[in-house]
């Protein structure tokens, strides 16, 4: 069950300079507290960076969080990691394994009542991958980017408002709006069929 609006998604480096793992590890977590306090129920843990251990290490410090305030953690694109450490779901890309077989894997590593449960966001860009997402058993989506972004530039341009709206009323499962999302622009993106907003 998707039973959130606002995805925040974790991108450590944008909060310090430095490259101390541990202070930049100790950044996140206060970062992803305050979010938390503040009503956030949703984390995707994005650190692309960090070795396997580095990442789990982060991972189940990161899961007691979201358990402390009852928000759901997804780790992206690592469904090893995500079983791990208990997570509620994986935020898979383009370059992932499709959304149906990490479903079929996780009904394998799981009692049905868990992977049931478990969730699996995929990231799309246009609307043929949200509807290959749709199809595969994705549970929900982001689109994007909608706004320019100098995260987002390998993507294209922007979508816009008009095609988020557009691709939203053609799929069924929940797409969040991303890329360039800002608190100035939400109130624009509520206008449209989107069911909420990713920020990182």
């Amino acid at each position: 069950m998707i039973d959130f609006k606002l995805y925040l998604i974790t991108d450590r480096k944008q909060l310090t300079k430095t490259s101390h793992f541990s202070l930049l590890t100790s950044h996140l977590l206060t970062a992803v507290r305050q979010a938390l306090k503040g009503g956030v129920k949703a984390i995707q843990l994005r650190e692309k960076d960090l070795s396997t251990r580095e990442l789990l290490r982060l991972a189940y410090k990161m899961r007691k969080l979201t358990k402390k305030y009852n928000a759901k953690l997804f780790i992206n694109d690592r469904l090893d990691i995500a079983l791990a450490v208990e997570a509620d779901g994986v935020h898979l890309t383009q370059n992932s394994i499709p959304a149906d077989a990490v479903r079929k894997a996780v009904h394998a590593c799981l009692p049905d009542r868990q992977a049931s449960r478990f969730l699996i966001g995929v990231s799309t860009h246009s609307l043929k991958e949200a509807k290959e997402a749709e199809r595969a058993g994705a549970d929900f989506i982001t689109l994007g980017p909608i706004y320019r972004t100098p995260s987002k530039l390998k993507y294209g341009s922007p979508l816009g408002i008009d095609t988020l709206r557009e691709i939203s009323k053609k799929i069924k499962i929940p797409v969040f709006a991303i890329g360039g999302v800002k608190s100035s622009r939400i109130k624009d993106l509520k206008k449209t069929e989107a069911y909420g907003v990713a920020m990182i």
